[in-house]
């Protein structure tokens, strides 16, 4: 009987995760879900088992203490799991002036969006390469590419980290069995903008670029598979990366403010 392949799947409960987790399981891999909510945890550990036959490990943390990525790495190790695929999905945004917006959140988001993720990629990338193989998955954004992102001054600036962070190590990885791939997705409908409160900005009240979780999911996991470096989901994104190369530092800076304007 042939050994499944495992992904371990940070953020999977809701949104580009939860689509994530479900293209995964279809496909036959085992999980590792990892997340701060116990309860829609299992909910989605049994979900997965009913509809693909998947085997599930969950774990409740949370990426924003700084001790969660070596709690995870242990825990794998523990179960005897041998992980094949990465996927740091967990993220989320604070949205407003830098002057008013909460430090603590903004330094929660750091230690999820940059620490927490860089361990993670460390701690499974030395496994992967011992094994031989293997694949991992970062979620930036569109955020990636701009020169800044007023009210979203931290948030921006994470993705840009990831990106960059995630591209050095792809040209590192060249000609070994591994890869490192960077979704970089524009505005999408989920609990995301939700919970940062950013429903009603001109990016999402005119809905530009704005795509749904299932199809961002599905192109992340495609260039995962292919081997891509980056991937930006939708023509609208594309096209507004693709002007970002052509316009200035200043300009582009009052560009996205006017977008991320209420």
């Amino acid at each position: 009987m042939a050994v499944k392949k495992i992904a371990l799947i940070t953020g999977p409960t809701a949104g580009i995760g939860y689509e994530l987790s479900k293209l995964f399981a279809k496909d036959g891999y085992d999980l590792v879900l990892v997340s701060r909510d116990e309860v829609r945890l299992q909910a989605l550990g049994q979900e997965l088992k009913n509809m693909y036959g998947t085997q599930s490990h969950v774990l409740v943390t949370d990426l924003a203490n700084v001790n969660s990525p070596r709690k995870i790495h242990n825990f794998v190790k523990q179960q005897g799991i041998s992980v094949d695929i990465l996927v740091n999905n967990a993220g989320f945004q604070v949205y407003g002036t830098f002057s008013e917006t909460p430090l603590d959140k903004e330094l929660d988001m750091l230690h999820v969006h940059i620490t927490g993720l860089t361990i993670l990629t460390k701690l499974f990338l030395v496994d992967m390469l011992a094994k031989g193989s293997g694949r991992i998955l970062n979620v930036g954004s569109t955020g990636s590419f701009v020169p800044g992102g007023p009210f979203n001054a931290v948030y921006c600036a994470t993705k840009a980290y990831i990106l960059s962070f995630s591209e050095a190590i792809a040209e590192e990885l060249k000609g070994t069995n591994i890869t490192v791939t960077t979704l970089c997705p524009g505005a999408t409908a989920t609990e995301f903008a939700k919970r940062a409160n950013i429903e009603d900005i001109t990016l999402f009240k005119y809905k530009w670029g704005v795509m749904d979780a299932r199809t961002v999911a599905r192109a992340g996991y495609d260039a995962l598979n292919q081997g891509k470096r980056s991937i930006v989901p939708g023509f609208a994104n594309k096209m507004t990366v693709y002007s970002i190369k052509f316009t200035p530092r200043r300009l582009m800076t009052i560009a996205t403010k006017l977008f991320m304007s209420r």
